[in-house]
């Protein structure tokens, strides 16, 4: 699978490798469809094509200092594809074998824990990780999270693409995930619940 380089490329991944969000999205939306297509060939799911796609632009987005070095962008770009989707694919066959694993022993296993979850704290520790994220963050986490929007509504309510929502979607939720981490809880049934 190949695709076209956009006219400006070069320019836009240099603009991209100082910073500038602008030529970000540009890039963005121009290989979001090829990334997601190719993603979704190799894992045979458009949910994890779209992980894959979310991951990858995150990815070049954090590692924009190296952008400079690449000759060939489509070529790069294929590769993370290629690469991330596998790596994905490894870690959900891992997890399948240990999730089967904890449902034959949780059987056993005392349930006073759930019993006693604080569900009250739980909402407070949610709520002071909203109260973390960016401004876009927060406002697509809260149209698709708490208002029910679907991303393509989302997206249209904040004048930007289906695309770019999801991505703040992926940020925010790690945002969250983090600060529940940090404040040492471990609810995964709550979080299964907020986080889903």
């Amino acid at each position: 699978m190949a695709i076209k380089p956009l006219p400006n490329e070069i320019e836009l991944l240099l603009s991209i490798a100082e910073g500038n969000q602008h030529a970000f999205t540009a890039v963005f939306d121009y290989y979001y469809d090829y990334v997601f297509s190719f993603g979704r060939k190799l894992t045979r799911s458009e949910e994890l094509a779209k992980e894959v796609a979310q991951d990858i632009f995150m990815k070049i987005w954090f590692g924009r200092s190296n952008l400079v070095k690449i000759e060939n962008f489509g070529a790069f770009v294929n590769r993370l594809v290629r690469n991330h989707s596998f790596d994905l694919l490894r870690k959900l066959a891992m997890h399948e074998r240990a999730s089967h694993k904890i449902e034959l022993s949780s059987s056993e296993s005392d349930t006073s824990t759930e019993q006693s979850l604080d569900y009250n704290e739980t909402l407070k520790i949610l709520e002071e990780a909203i109260e973390l994220l960016p401004d876009q963050q927060k406002k697509v986490y809260i149209l698709c999270h708490q208002e029910g929007l679907k991303y393509e509504e989302a997206g249209k309510k904040l004048n930007i693409s289906s695309a770019t929502v999801h991505y703040h979607m992926k940020l925010a939720l790690n945002v969250i995930r983090s600060h529940f981490k940090r404040n040492a809880i471990v609810y995964p049934m709550l979080m299964m619940y907020f986080l889903k």
